[in-house]
């Protein structure tokens, strides 16, 4: 029961998180046109001190836009891995709530196997194992986030 109310108590945090984020994107995104537009009447203004003023803010006002979808992408990776972290908790519950396969070794590893599956980035899949292998979560955190042959990949969560 305490396993469920950890994955309500996840769910409904996402979901008010979701909800200031969507309000969020909807304000960046009307910025955004605003800025593009200001920029496209700029650029038909004559050439003046005041016309690479406007020109001049609107690109500072676009880096800013930009770095803001990225923290968005951000926010999408960690609502991700909430997602994940609700959904393996419900998977420890029901294995917990059922004694014939509570008492199981192989229902356990099943178990390990599925939530390592689902790890979408290869940092979570390094932590994970180093769990497993027996290491402290201070250790677990303190391994790199990427490793030298993650440094030109991009990767998709």
């Amino acid at each position: 029961m305490m396993l469920h109310l950890a994955v309500a108590q996840i769910e409904r945090t996402m979901g008010d998180g979701n909800d200031s984020v969507n309000t969020l994107t909807r304000s960046f995104t009307a910025m955004v046109g605003k800025s593009q537009s200001i920029h496209v009447a700029a650029d038909n203004l004559p050439e003046s001190r005041e016309k690479d003023t406007i020109l001049s803010n609107c690109q500072e006002i676009e880096a800013s836009m930009a770095e803001a979808i990225m923290a968005f992408q951000f926010y999408d990776q960690l609502t991700q891995r909430l997602t994940h972290i609700g959904n393996s908790l419900d998977d420890l519950a029901r294995l917990v709530a059922d004694p014939q396969r509570l008492y199981n070794p192989y229902e356990w590893h099943g178990l390990q196997r599925a939530i390592r599956s689902k790890y979408t980035n290869e940092a979570d899949r390094r932590m994970f194992d180093a769990i497993l292998g027996g290491a402290s979560i201070q250790e677990a955190l303190a391994l790199p986030s990427s490793t030298a042959e993650d440094g030109d990949r991009i990767e998709l969560f």
